[in-house]
């Protein structure tokens, strides 16, 4: 993309995200992460309109009246995108290719945060990190990462998300936000995200897209790895193979969500031939939910 396209694309996103971004600040994205991003200060008695789900049962049964808890946010709360830019993300058989896909999720979700007047910073990776965006807030800082985001040119294809998350692991000294905006086509990763998300709220940003979960049946194709450049022809005109190639996409998805729900991370998986206005919110919801059990 040349700058000019970059800052319009930019625009576009700005434009189109902001009903979404105001619906996730409006309703969700504070309280979806209450239990990381504020601290308890004090209960008071309870006021008409203080929300009931605030309520402090203990202190209530033995004071005879309601009462409700008080927070205060977290100085400084960051949110940080580690975004995966390997040759995988160029995919994409519907709307958009899975890095596309990223870049939109990510910029709605660095928006709501700087609306919550979040810190949001982000480091880009392939089979090494290849880009670090530090954390800071407001509008014009978002917009910076949004436009990074469009017209980065990782000079790698590989995947090593180990890695990313090492790199960043000791230079998070407070508790943060990390979204891991990936395919997750990796391995040797699993150690690492355990340990952050012991310290921190990790979310996992799964893209995928339809075509790497169900093959047509057009006959003997080759398909190409961007990542390793390998060739391979297959013939999809088989069933066994079209249900093999099914059949693995599924365990592997599996797979993925037994992982990441052993080390205590949430999944949300986002697909580029649909919208991801309402998964987003859907998980904030549930989120939120889960935040005031």
């Amino acid at each position: 993309m040349t700058p000019d396209e970059v800052a319009r694309e930019v625009r576009r996103i700005e434009i189109t995200t902001r009903h979404l971004v105001r619906d996730i600040v409006a309703g969700e994205y504070s309280s979806a992460f209450r239990g990381r991003g504020v601290e308890f200060a004090e209960v008071r008695e309870y006021q008409p309109g203080d929300d009931i789900r605030t309520i402090d049962w203990n202190v209530t049964a033995r004071l005879g009246s309601a009462y409700v808890k008080r927070y205060l946010e977290e100085r400084e709360l960051s949110v940080l995108f580690v975004v995966d830019m390997s040759a995988s993300g160029g995919f994409g058989s519907r709307v958009r290719t899975k890095g596309e896909l990223g870049t939109e999720v990510a910029a709605v979700l660095a928006l709501a945060a700087a609306r919550n007047n979040d810190r949001i910073g982000a480091v880009f990776f392939t089979d090494r990190v290849e880009y670090r965006l530090h954390a800071a807030k407001g509008r014009r800082h978002v917009l910076r990462l949004i436009s990074d985001l469009l017209a980065f040119e990782p000079k790698r294809s590989g995947t090593d998300l180990g890695l990313a998350l090492a790199e960043l692991e000791p230079s998070l000294r407070r508790r943060a936000i990390i979204f891991v905006v990936s395919d997750f086509m990796a391995t040797g990763y699993e150690t690492v995200l355990g340990r952050l998300s012991r310290r921190h709220d990790v979310v996992g940003l799964q893209l995928v897209d339809p075509r790497e979960r169900q093959l047509p049946a057009a006959g003997i194709v080759t398909l190409w790895d961007p990542e390793t450049e390998a060739w391979r022809r297959i013939d999809t005109g088989d069933a066994r193979v079209r249900a093999y190639f099914a059949r693995q996409a599924g365990e592997f998805d599996r797979g993925l969500e037994r992982t990441l729900r052993e080390r205590g991370v949430d999944l949300l998986r986002l697909e580029t031939g649909e919208s991801y206005a309402e998964p987003l919110l859907t998980f904030f919801r549930r989120r939120e939910r889960m935040q005031w059990r």
